[in-house]
């Protein structure tokens, strides 16, 4: 049950439990973790996408059950999902990434864990989760260095390098807000964010701007090429994940590159306002990759529905990140508990009346979209 201030309410879809942690949340954190870049056309146009992927469900199949399990880069998971790499949660619960990475372990799923948390990747990994680490290219190449290490020695199973934030897209909200971090909630896995603490950048209000934005900048390197993916490719012997490709050329060359996965992503409506939406680009990525390595995707799934749709469209598997963070908020690891808990019963559900016995099947339903909405895959209907 998601909590409220009038008592424990049943969670009947997404919907309820970002309602709830509307209501949860200072309007300054909701502006941070719903908001968007530039006039947020793109943050609309995912989900604008999604809607309009209509799936053809097979009849007479004998179908009783959809079985949503399967595995990510080798590990079992009950479903195809994994929780996207999200910043500093403690500030929608003081749980955070702890109690966020104990619902993925309940759940059976992944937990993608970012260089941003506001718990160390330590902390996290040990709560028992399937645990990935997402890295952004640091200036100090030392620390990136570091941080590869500590999550290997941490028994992480994958690095999920983002690639689409050479600096932070203009998030107005926050700048609107001067959005700053409070004292209690720092990057924990940066070196000087502990020590620091309201002494850091991301704690001192930026007039007219994000503190947030500012301390990126200074701790990002915007220069990341592909000899710098390299360079991250023969310090670590863990499977390598880039996040943020949507364009084929990229994808072709980042199999060239020898990476072991690929998450179609526009950061959620973050970054490039304008952006193509991650699941129009998804086809077209699938097509040309075509088998050498799992291909997953992101931004705006919001139901089991849009995670079967992205299966049909080729996805291996797919990223949950505001719903999930919107359970964390509304009810600590039991909100975000009942949020997976409705992914799967949702997922399964929408393969028992499509007529998929298993993930396999799910890869070869039919889709069918408006024209100039989604470039069709091999066994699509334009």
């Amino acid at each position: 049950m998601i909590s409220s201030a009038s008592g424990s309410r049943a969670l009947f879809d997404i919907g309820d439990a970002e309602r709830a942690a509307f209501r949860a949340l200072p309007r300054h954190v909701w502006d941070f973790i719903d908001g968007g870049s530039g006039s947020e056309s793109t943050l609309r146009a995912n989900r604008t996408a999604l809607d309009q992927v209509c799936l053809t469900p097979r009849a007479l199949t004998g179908v009783t059950h959809g079985d949503c399990a399967g595995e990510l880069l080798g590990s079992p998971v009950s479903m195809p999902v994994a929780v996207a790499p999200m910043a500093y949660q403690r500030l929608v619960h003081p749980d955070g990434e702890l109690a966020l990475a104990r619902a993925a372990r309940s759940a059976g799923v992944v937990f993608i864990a970012s260089m941003l948390s506001s718990r160390t990747i330590e902390a996290i990994a040990g709560v028992g989760a399937e645990t990935w680490f997402q890295l952004y290219w640091l200036r100090d190449r030392d620390r990136t260095e570091e941080l590869i290490k500590r999550a290997e020695a941490s028994g992480c199973r994958a690095l999920v390098l983002t690639v689409d934030v050479p600096r932070m897209g203009r998030r107005l909200r926050d700048m609107r807000n001067a959005f700053t971090l409070p004292n209690t909630v720092t990057a924990a896995n940066l070196p000087e964010s502990p020590a620091a603490g309201p002494g850091s950048t991301a704690h001192r209000e930026q007039p007219g701007g994000s503190a947030v934005m500012v301390h990126t900048a200074e701790a990002l390197d915007p220069a990341l090429s592909w000899a710098d993916l390299e360079w991250i490719r023969d310090r670590t012997g863990l499977p390598l994940v880039l996040k943020g490709i949507m364009d084929p050329a990229d994808a072709s060359r980042a199999v060239d590159a020898g990476v072991d996965a690929m998450v179609v992503s526009n950061h959620g409506g973050r970054q490039l306002d304008g952006a193509l939406p991650s699941v129009t680009a998804l086809s077209s990525v699938v097509r040309e990759v075509s088998g050498r390595c799992p291909v997953l995707v992101d931004s705006g799934i919001r139901s089991g529905t849009d995670v079967l749709k992205a299966l049909a469209l080729g996805a291996s598997g797919v990223l949950v990140g505001r719903p999930a963070l919107w359970g964390l908020a509304a009810g600590g690891r039991d909100g975000a508990s009942e949020v997976l808990h409705l992914l799967h019963t949702e997922l399964e559900q929408a393969m028992t009346l499509a007529g998929c016995a298993d993930l396999s099947s799910a890869g070869r339903l039919t889709t069918t979209v408006p024209a100039g909405v989604l470039a069709a895959r091999t066994g699509t209907t334009p």
